[in-house]
């Protein structure tokens, strides 16, 4: 599976983003899309999941209520849908796919096996 992450940028805080994740190759093995976030000496952060079949989504207490992530179907595109963004949201982005997570290790990094290239959200406050 690869994927192709796209739509960061420069936002100020209150503002709204949508990244988009663009999946090619074997992606019926999917099992799970997932967000994680990377901000400057931090560690890579879980922001949230979507079940690729069935569509159910998780999300980490940071950014419940402000972030979304959707599926277009098609397009075997996943978005992640951020608004109310804060200073603390400035990160490198990435999407991760994994065949074989399951629900209860989705924050774990280490349980997706493919990664796309990181987008840069910058939040200025």
């Amino acid at each position: 599976v690869q994927l192709q992450a796209s739509g960061g940028g420069a936002v100020q805080a209150g503002g709204s983003l949508r990244l988009s994740c663009a999946a090619s190759g074997r992606t019926f093995n999917v099992r799970y899309m997932a967000w994680f976030r990377q901000a400057p000496g931090k560690e890579r952060e879980f922001v949230g999941a979507l079940r690729w079949n069935g569509g159910h989504t998780y999300y980490a207490d940071s950014v419940k209520g402000r972030f979304s992530i959707s599926r277009n179907n098609a397009k075997d595109t996943v978005y992640l849908q951020m608004n109310a963004l804060r200073s603390e949201d400035t990160a490198v982005y990435y999407c991760a796919a994994s065949p074989s997570v399951i629900q209860s290790n989705l924050a774990s990094h280490d349980a997706y096996a493919h990664w796309g290239q990181g987008t840069l959200v910058t939040v200025s406050s």
